[in-house]
This record gives C-alpha cells, sequence and structure tokens, in this order.
C-alpha cells in the first residue's frame, strides 16, 4: 500500500557528506554530554528502596511529592504504578537503611498530608543487584548488536552489516545523550525502549538495502549514488506509513501513559525519529564509500573456451 508514488528519484546521496556531518556533530555532543553529565540512574541501577502504596480514589501525585517532601525526604520519584490509584515511590540509597522503618516513615508522611494511603510493599534493592543489573543490560545490548552484525552479513553483505550498525549505534548513543543533557531518569524501561530501537532501526535499514540490491540487479546502467537514491525514494511513502503509525502509537504513550510510561515512550521517540535519518541519510551513504557495486550482486557468467561465436555459458 501507498500513499503516493514519486516518480522522479531524489538526489539524497548529493548531500550524503552534509549529512553525516550533521550526524558527526551530534553523535559527539552526545558522547560528551555522557561523559561529562552522565546517565540519571534509577533505583533499579544504584540501588534503595522501592515502596508500592494504594489509594482508594485516584492519588493525588503532587500532593504526595510535598507530603514526602515535608516528611524529610529527597532525591524521591513518585509515579503511579499500574492504575491512578497505585502509587510507586523511590528512594535512593543513602547510608545503612532498615527497610521496615523506612516504610514506616514514608507512610507518616503521606497520613500527615496526603492521607487515605496503605502499604501494598517495600523492597530493598542493594547496590550490588544494581549493578548486575546495569552488567547485564550492557551484555544484552551488545549481543543484539553481534546479533545484528551477524545476520545482516549473511542476508546481504558484510558492508551493509557494517553500515547499518554503525548508523544504529549512532542513534543508541544520541538517545542517552538526550538523557545525559536533560538528566532524565535512566531506568530499565528506558534500556528496553533501547534495545526496541535497535531492532526498529534495522527493519528500517534492511528494507532500505534490500531495495538496494534489488535495484543492482534490475538496473544496468545506473551507478551507486543513482541506485542508493532510487531505493530511498522508492520506500519513502512505506516509510511514511510505517513510521507514522509507530509514532502515533508512541505519542499516545507519552501523552496518556502517566509517569510509568513516559521516559520508556520519550526514549522510543527519539529513537523512531533517528532511526528514520539513520537509516537513510546515515547508512546508505557508509554503504557508497564502503565501495558497494553492482558485481557484489550479480553473478558474472563465464564464458566456455572454443564455444561458437554466439558464446556458450555458465
Amino acid at each position: 500500500m501507498e500513499f503516493f508514488r514519486i516518480h522522479r528519484d531524489i538526489r539524497f546521496m548529493r548531500h550524503a557528506l552534509k549529512f553525516n556531518i550533521i550526524s558527526l556533530i551530534t553523535f559527539l555532543l552526545a558522547v560528551a554530554f555522557l561523559v561529562l553529565k552522565g546517565l540519571n540512574l534509577s533505583v533499579e541501577f544504584t540501588g534503595g528502596t522501592l515502596i508500592e502504596t494504594h489509594y482508594e480514589q485516584a492519588a493525588d501525585l503532587e500532593k504526595i511529592r510535598n507530603a514526602l517532601g515535608k516528611g524529610g525526604f529527597s532525591d524521591y520519584v513518585v509515579q503511579n504504578f499500574g492504575s491512578s490509584q497505585d502509587v510507586l515511590i523511590r528512594l535512593p540509597l543513602k547510608g545503612e537503611q532498615n527497610t521496615s522503618q523506612i516504610g514506616q516513615a514514608v507512610m507518616n508522611a503521606l497520613s500527615a498530608d496526603a492521607p487515605g494511603a496503605s502499604l501494598r510493599r517495600v523492597e530493598f534493592v542493594g547496590p550490588q543487584v544494581g549493578k548486575e543489573l546495569a552488567e547485564n543490560g550492557a551484555m544484552a545490548l551488545l549481543l543484539v548488536i553481534v546479533g545484528i552484525v551477524i545476520y545482516l552479513a549473511m542476508r546481504f553483505e558484510w558492508r551493509f552489516s557494517v553500515s547499518a550498525i554503525i548508523a544504529n549505534l549512532h542513534d543508541v548513543v544520541i538517545i542517552l545523550g538526550f538523557f545525559a543533557f536533560f538528566q532524565w531518569e535512566f531506568s530499565l524501561s528506558v534500556l528496553a525502549a533501547v534495545l526496541a530501537v535497535l531492532g526498529y532501526s534495522v527493519n528500517e535499514s534492511v528494507v532500505v538495502f534490500d531495495r538496494v540490491r534489488e535495484t543492482f540487479r534490475k538496473k544496468r546502467g545506473l551507478t551507486t549514488p543513482q541506485v542508493l537514491d532510487h531505493a530511498i525514494t522508492s520506500t519513502i511513502s512505506r516509510t511514511i506509513i510505517t513510521h507514522g503509525c509507530t509514532q502515533l502509537m508512541v505519542l499516545s504513550m507519552l501523552v496518556f501513559g502517566g509517569q510509568t510510561l513516559h521516559y520508556f515512550a520519550l526514549a522510543l521517540t527519539i529513537g523512531i525519529l533517528f532511526g528514520i535519518y539513520s537509516s537513510v541519510l546515515v547508512a546508505s551513504p557508509l554503504v557508497m564509500w564502503l565501495g558497494v557495486s553492482r558485481e557484489q550482486f550479480v553473478k558474472q557468467k563465464k564464458q566456455i573456451e572454443g564455444a561458437n561465436e554466439e558464446g556458450a555459458v555458465v
């Protein structure tokens, strides 16, 4: 299905160097923010206390935050958990903590300024658990990258594999750069969004690369930049339909999903927008500069010695 069809190829590759300079600058800024400011890791990674409470009516999160502030707590995170009546409170790790005492202190603070809460659970997340989660998350990211490289190398050619993974890592680093610059909380849900963006960006790259291979095989006399321009132009309608529908769903989570889904949806939104850009305007120029050509996809015919003038081939 297509919304429209462009009959004249748009010359994207004419501006390939400009696009990649912009990408390089953005990438370096993201790296600088990560190094200088670092990520604002959530309780799952740093350790702390998780307290779940329940209200009979919809909870007033602002009133709960004010109650905790008056109770002497700081650096807390308050958000809905599953419904507007369930509230999850996260407190950072500070010295030696007694879980039951912290839970009781929180409930005392809430009963004074945000009454009506009942305690559901109190859990302590130690720093060792947070360290293991960080290591497992990094390992998951590494395995996804390796899997993508192997898949693209087997399905297409090593030039496509290298180009796609560079473009996709570009997306990941930029997402992390946004979270470092604005000091948004980086939690397990955000990590899940980053992994989802990796797969999502690969899907767009595969679509473009598949059209590149098809164009090399079917059309003769086109230069590599012309083939890439044709492949990108012919998939624009599909890109708008796919990414537009996905972005509408993600925006609905961002607007209506509440605090629990906010940063997850925010990471997906950034990833989708930059994923479109990188898959088309970063990966494709890299493929061109790495030397992709028609000969890599079309088997050359061999002429048998002593054949007739027509030339028998195998």
